[in-house]
Parts: C-alpha cells; sequence; structure tokens
C-alpha cells in the first residue's frame, strides 16, 4: 500500500478542464461493464457530465494548440547538446498522428449526443428518482438485455471519445514530466511560491501526517494551507515537509 498521497491542482482554467474530463473518462472505464443498475445510472450520469463539459468551451481548438506548443518544446529540447534525438522524433511523430486524428473526428461528444438512449435517460437524471423502470422503460429493458450485447454498444460509446481521450492523455503525461518533485517545508501550516509558465500542481503528502492541501492559485502564484483531516485531534507541526512540482 502506498504511503504517499498525490495531489493535484490546475493553475490554468484549460487545465482546470482537462483534469475534470480525464476523471470522468476514468470513471467511465471504472463502470464496466455494466452488469447492475447502479453501474448503469452512473454510467450515464459520467456520459452527462462530460457531454455538459463538451458544450462549455472548444475543448478540441485548445488540445490542437496545446499539441503543437509541445511540438516546440520539443524543438528547443533537440537543440541541446547530449539530447537523444531518435525519443524527440518519436515523440513529435505521435503529437502529429494525434494532431491529424483529433483534427479529422467529429465534433467532440456529437455522436453520445444524438444517440436515442442516451438522449432520454439525460432528462431525467436530474429528477431524484427519475430513472425508475415507470420512468425509463427503455433503460429497464436495455439492462435485461445480453451482457455481450450491452458491452458491445458500451464499447462503442466509449470509442467515440477515444480521440480526446487519447490527446489528453498524452498531453497530461508530458505536462506531468515536465515537472520534478522537490522537498519543501511549511512554517505553520502554510506555503507560497511562484509558478511563473506553469499549468499544474503536484503534490505528495505522507499519509501518517492525516492531513491534507488546501491550494489556491492561477498562472504564476500559488498558495497552499494544510488542514488536520481530523480538526478536533489532530494538528499541523509547525514544519511540514512535502513533495511539490510544478509543471
Amino acid at each position: 500500500m502506498s504511503t504517499s498521497v498525490l495531489f493535484e491542482h490546475p493553475l490554468s482554467e484549460k487545465m482546470r478542464t482537462w483534469l475534470r474530463i480525464e476523471f470522468l473518462i476514468n470513471q467511465l472505464d471504472e463502470t464496466t461493464p455494466i452488469n447492475k443498475t447502479i453501474n448503469a445510472l452512473i454510467f450515464f450520469r459520467l456520459i452527462d457530465e462530460l457531454l455538459d463539459i463538451f458544450e462549455r468551451g472548444d475543448i478540441r481548438t485548445q488540445l490542437l494548440q496545446e499539441l503543437e506548443r509541445q511540438k516546440q518544446k520539443l524543438l528547443m529540447w533537440a537543440d541541446i547538446p547530449g539530447v537523444d534525438l531518435k525519443i524527440i522524433d518519436r515523440i513529435n511523430n505521435k503529437l502529429k498522428i494525434q494532431s491529424e486524428q483529433l483534427m479529422n473526428s467529429p465534433r467532440m461528444g456529437q455522436q453520445l449526443r444524438e444517440d436515442d438512449l442516451i438522449g432520454i435517460i439525460r432528462q431525467r437524471l436530474n429528477i431524484p428518482g427519475g430513472c425508475c423502470s415507470f420512468d425509463l422503460p427503455g433503460l429497464h429493458i436495455w439492462l435485461h438485455f445480453l451482457q455481450e450485447t450491452r458491452n458491445t454498444q458500451v464499447q462503442a460509446w466509449l470509442e467515440t471519445l477515444s480521440p480526446v481521450h487519447k490527446t489528453l492523455s498524452m498531453i497530461l503525461d508530458l505536462i506531468r514530466q515536465g515537472g520534478t518533485f522537490r522537498t519543501q517545508t511549511s512554517l505553520n501550516g502554510f506555503y507560497q511560491n511562484n509558478a511563473v509558465g506553469a499549468d499544474l500542481l503536484r503534490l505528495q503528502i505522507e499519509m501518517k501526517d492525516f492531513i491534507y492541501p488546501k491550494i489556491s492559485g492561477y498562472k504564476s502564484r500559488y498558495s497552499i494551507r494544510f488542514v488536520p483531516l481530523d480538526k478536533k485531534h489532530n494538528i499541523i507541526p509547525l514544519k511540514f515537509d512535502f513533495q511539490i512540482a510544478c509543471c
């Protein structure tokens, strides 16, 4: 069992959106196979939240711009003596392929929005108990299909998210790898610093301390206040070491 917990905090609005999309898509994978009503309701609620995020902004353009930004960073790395150019070329080719796939894919979430079953379920999700069998007989009978039939349909739905999922995974991997963890010390449970050019903060905290971070920050500056999990019995040490990376 891990002895530390990783926390991530966005320093830009685009990163905030990307982390939420990643979080939702990862949960979608955890709900399958759909063999119970509760799994189905969680799955469709996650789909609904994803579609809401997709409708709030031009996420595809943001991702394409980020792919281009990562290409430019690779070009800068290529000029540094001793860098393995084969690795640079391999990553650059992957970025190029992913950019082409994303550009040629349909509008994000369009196929899911047009699906009849998903459409009728989304209309009932915000109604307390609104997904009962008498409210959604279509869902009720779908849950009685053969498991193999449901699996095939669910896989087809998830496949429509593949372009954004693969692109986002590649971008976030590169951003996360761009930050190095360093040990820092908070005084009286507080720490602040600059993070010029960073989009993401990553913190590692030991579980034994029963402490979690409350982070506020945007663009170039951030602050962290450490809070005891049990405010009645735990206290914050005068000095507290933790690991942090600005990515």
